[in-house]
């Protein structure tokens, strides 16, 4: 009987439990789910294959403010509206050569961006926001006038250097507590750059300071001459100054009394008057205030460093940098001073 019952319970093991034993697995999964996260998961992977992450240089900033502007054809008269970023394609190419460094042509954008929306903020023009004439607001070239400049070779790849510099720094400004900065800008420093009190008066701004900047020897904007015989320099005075005497025999008569703290002329004496160093390079067509006279025979020698008024971004000195490393942002806080690179729509 003993035998029996264990041969009994062999066989219900052997053929009831075992096999239930066997195949004992976790929680099933419903089939449909299962093949509807296989789906979902091949879904996936197409997906990311198929479609790339959007590039973000692609996207079109969205503007709250200042995303069209006024702009007055000072030839014509005309006032057209367009768009900022187009405006400072035009801009930039018309105020840095496009062969500078993208970096140097980033800042340039920027500073260009950020002059613009001052100007906008403190109105000139009565029905415009800014003009397009580099004595009053800043330079503007049609594109079809830009290219016609440049070697046909590089038209192309120059516009498309310009556009890419703009759309890659857009809506970027420069601000100084949280306000735009009047962003002046000029060719060459000369190495050293100038207080804007010393250029137009006034009681100038907390950002634009003297700093150096080395490397711009290297650029033809950096050193010139002009020179005047004694009756030519008599005759440009006379245009201010009717009654002007001069000895020339008298080495005293034509004399730098007074330099800047950036080493710029700030007063000279032509005889029996005392000029600034802005008058003067105003009256004879220098390319900026940092000169030195000296006399030969009959002639009257200016010998000068730099190019343009010296306040703010010196632009080969931005491009300098840039060819050393720099970047945009590296440039901008190496010449203005204290100020913040903010997104527009922040303010």
């Amino acid at each position: 009987m003993k035998k029996f019952l264990i041969y009994f319970f062999a066989f219900i093991f052997i053929c009831f439990l075992m096999p239930a034993l066997l195949t004992k697995q976790d929680k099933p999964v419903n089939s449909d789910t299962a093949e509807e996260n296989n789906e979902n998961q091949v879904s996936k992977v197409e997906t990311t294959e198929e479609t790339p992450e959007k590039n973000t240089e692609d996207t079109k900033y969205n503007y709250k403010n200042y995303g069209t502007i006024q702009l007055l054809h000072k030839k014509t008269g005309e006032v057209e509206e367009v768009e900022l970023d187009e405006y400072l394609c035009h801009v930039v190419s018309a105020e840095m050569p496009a062969d500078y460094e993208l970096e140097a042509l980033k800042a340039q954008a920027i500073v260009a961006r950020t002059y613009t929306i001052y100007k906008a903020k403190n109105k000139k023009h009565d029905n415009a926001d800014i003009c397009d004439d580099s004595t009053c607001c800043q330079a503007w070239v049609s594109k079809e006038d830009r290219l016609a400049r440049w070697e046909e070779s590089k038209q192309e790849s120059n516009w498309q250097k310009i556009e890419q510099c703009v759309k890659e720094t857009q809506g970027k400004m420069i601000t100084y507590q949280n306000e735009p900065i009047n962003a002046f800008f000029h060719a060459n420093s000369g190495g050293t750059t100038e207080l804007p009190v010393n250029v137009w008066g006034g009681s100038g701004f907390p950002y634009l300071q003297v700093v150096q900047t080395a490397g711009e020897e290297g650029y033809r904007q950096y050193a010139s001459e002009a020179e005047f015989s004694d009756a030519e320099l008599i005759q440009k005075l006379k245009t201010k100054y009717e009654d002007i005497q001069i000895n020339f025999e008298n080495n005293e008569d034509i004399k730098i009394l007074e330099y800047t703290d950036s080493n710029r002329v700030k007063t000279v004496k032509f005889g029996n008057h005392e000029l600034s160093g802005v008058e003067t390079r105003t009256i004879f067509g220098l390319r900026s205030t940092n000169f030195e006279i000296s006399k030969e025979a009959d002639k009257i020698k200016f010998n000068v460093k730099g190019y343009g008024h010296g306040v703010g971004m010196s632009q080969t000195g931005a491009d300098t940098m840039a060819k050393q490393g720099s970047n945009y942002e590296e440039i901008i806080n190496h010449f203005y001073v204290g100020i913040e690179i903010k997104e527009i729509n922040s303010l």
